[in-house]
């Protein structure tokens, strides 16, 4: 996996109705959507929001060539000088899927192996992955890294076969056992999760969590009964609470004063982490974390999936 440089510890978020533009001690992190941590055993974690600027290319669907078939060519032949499965050729060109080709059909190549889905409005990257048994860091980055999930994609590592579904149906979402809300009542969100612009250094930047306003000294509260991995300090996410929960989830907690709990201690939902630390004017916040534990280790999910009180409304 390649990793970028760490952007600088500054951000910049818009704030309030008028979209006064405010600075905060903000978070930096390392690209690549997953740091392989062990479950309930946490090392120091590292930082928060990574670049998009390399990572990301145009959507693979915007990169499809045109190849005007010539007398004699095959669609093996076609495949092999583009290096794709004929599956890959056959998926985007319904009028060759019996396997044949005529001289002056025009194909449609995409840029690397894979087919083409129709995805229903609302869906997530997580609920498409799902359903291809695909992973949505991977989709996201294909796709041009947008947040919403256009209405079609490109996924992948599928091959074509006939009868393939190329609709991504809408796969029901487990009970989550995060029901709880980080702080005492709900809070302003002034820095959202995902891509978001960052005009301080004129670039994409990939926020793995979400900052929410809240007053200095305001205790924050576990989402979900759980057990805590990680209760100290590090250098980029000042004090900072993990906690491990069901389903291969975990929650982080940073920029806190005084922590309340300890590592190995069994929270349940509600109960008190630690209070928010005093920031420079009146910019304090709470920096809230979802992830989930996976191969590559625990990749930042948005919050909005996963606990039910964050959606907005």
């Amino acid at each position: 996996m390649v990793f970028y440089d760490l952007l600088k510890p500054w951000a910049t978020c818009r704030l309030g109705a008028a979209n006064q533009l405010r600075q905060f001690k903000g978070f930096a992190v390392l690209v690549g959507l997953a740091i392989a941590l062990p479950f309930g055993a946490l090392t120091a974690p590292e930082a928060i929001a990574q670049t998009g600027s390399a990572a990301c290319s145009q959507p693979a669907l915007s990169r499809l060539t045109r190849h005007r078939v010539a007398q004699g060519e095959t669609l093996a032949a076609i495949a092999q000088r583009y290096s794709l499965l004929p599956a890959t050729i056959m998926g985007l060109n319904p009028a060759v899927q019996g396997g044949a080709v005529s001289p002056g059909q025009e194909l449609l190549i995409p840029p690397f192996n894979g087919i083409r889905v129709s995805v229903a409005r609302g869906q997530t990257w997580q609920q498409v992955a799902q359903a291809y048994n695909s992973r949505p860091d991977v989709l996201f980055e294909v796709n041009g890294c947008v947040s919403t999930v256009p209405a079609t994609i490109f996924l992948p590592g599928v091959n074509w076969f006939p009868g393939v579904s190329t609709t991504a149906a809408t796969a029901a979402a487990p009970a989550t056992p995060l029901q709880g809300y980080p702080l005492p009542q709900r809070s302003q969100v002034i820095v959202n999760y995902g891509w978001q612009p960052d005009p301080a250094q004129g670039k994409l930047v990939f926020n793995t969590g979400v900052a929410l306003a809240s007053s200095a000294s305001t205790p924050a509260l576990a989402v979900g009964a759980g057990t805590v991995a990680f209760a100290g300090t590090d250098a980029t996410y000042g004090n900072l609470v993990v906690v491990n929960h069901a389903q291969g989830l975990q929650t982080r907690y940073a920029n806190l004063a005084a922590l309340n709990v300890r590592v190995g201690q069994t929270v349940r939902q509600g109960d008190r982490l630690g209070a928010i630390a005093t920031s420079e004017g009146d910019d304090a916040f709470l920096f809230f974390e979802v992830r989930l534990n996976s191969t590559a280790g625990w990749v930042a999910q948005d919050p909005q999936d996963y606990v039910p009180t964050m959606v907005l409304r």
